[in-house]
């Protein structure tokens, strides 16, 4: 068993990381099933800390969610106006209102946390 201690640089980082490859296999409440999860949870705070994950730019988002929909400007003008507010705020010339916002959340299925980042 490891001596398990908490990740301060990568050099221990990337020996839990080889650490956790030899206890994929382990049995879950077996030592070494208790071992990889103990590194795996000091592993995701070190992760976390070091490579902050930033929450995108909501119209990066709405662009995001259009593609994965096949939508064009035009099927979201029903969502949030006309050609020319649509055109605004894909070119982010303007922000997002709070009934934008509800309305994107609603007919996109956008995750709220999205929409209400930063937006430029």
């Amino acid at each position: 068993m490891m001596d398990i201690r908490p990740i301060k640089s990568e050099r221990d980082y990337e020996r839990a990381l080889g650490r956790i490859e030899q206890l994929m296999d382990a049995k879950p409440g077996s030592k070494a099933g208790d071992e990889l999860d103990v590194l795996t949870v000091l592993v995701e705070a070190y992760e976390a800390r070091r490579y902050p994950v930033c929450p995108p730019n909501p119209i990066e988002a709405v662009k995001f969610r259009m593609d994965q929909l096949g939508m064009t400007r035009k099927d979201l003008e029903a969502v949030i106006g006309g050609r020319g507010r649509v055109s605004e705020v894909l070119s982010k010339k303007r922000r997002l209102t709070l009934p934008m916002i509800r309305r994107l959340h609603r007919a996109l299925r956008i995750p709220l946390e999205s929409l209400v980042g930063t937006a430029a």
